[in-house]
């Protein structure tokens, strides 16, 4: 994962926003950038500003604002939250969450949750990122076709199709026909 997730944490407590922010400065299985938010008043324009990946929230305060309405707000549908639980919840009002994160987890536990979250906003950025004609190239170059095949198939000239080539490497990072066909089961371009 090359690019940078960006993480808030809205948290009233010091203690605990402290505490999970020197948590997460200890992860390095992953670039990331951290913003605290202490004050529900500074929420929206924090998460306006910052606009980032994953939310860290304390499950009570969203008595005041929903989830729902947090991402309808900031425009950011995509953004994944995770609840920092520091008391009792029942499992039911957890589940809409996309994660739940326990002051009693470990590094390694806290880690394994957000490795897990960011990798899944990760390649849903990167879905985004391909271009129409780059998924179909994806497509074709797992049916095994050679770039000139491709070319005649496109009605493109063979530089096209490499540069296309070179681009969903670049934009994915998969470099193998079978972690692209991965990539094209996993994402719905192709079906098999």
């Amino acid at each position: 994962m090359s690019r940078i997730i960006k993480i808030s944490l809205f948290e009233p407590s010091d203690i605990i926003r402290t505490g999970m922010l020197s948590m997460l400065n200890r992860i390095n299985s992953f670039r990331m950038e951290a913003h605290e938010i202490d004050d529900a008043v500074k929420l929206k324009s924090s998460l306006l500003l910052n606009t980032p990946d994953i939310l860290i929230v304390n499950p009570c305060l969203l008595c005041v604002l929903p989830l729902t309405q947090i991402r309808k707000a900031t425009g950011n549908q995509a953004m994944k939250c995770i609840a920092l639980q520091s008391s009792f919840f029942a499992p039911v009002s957890l589940k809409v969450f996309d994660g739940v994160i326990s002051i009693y987890d470990s590094i390694e536990q806290i880690t394994e949750k957000l490795t897990y979250l960011a990798t899944d906003a990760d390649i849903e950025n990167l879905r985004e990122t391909l271009t129409a004609r780059e998924k179909e190239v994806v497509v074709h170059v797992i049916q095994g076709l050679t770039n000139r095949q491709i070319a005649e198939r496109m009605n493109l000239s063979m530089h096209t199709i490499i540069s296309h080539r070179r681009n969903i490497c670049s934009k994915l990072q998969i470099h193998s026909t079978a972690g692209l066909t991965i990539y094209a089961m996993t994402n719905k371009l192709v079906d098999f």
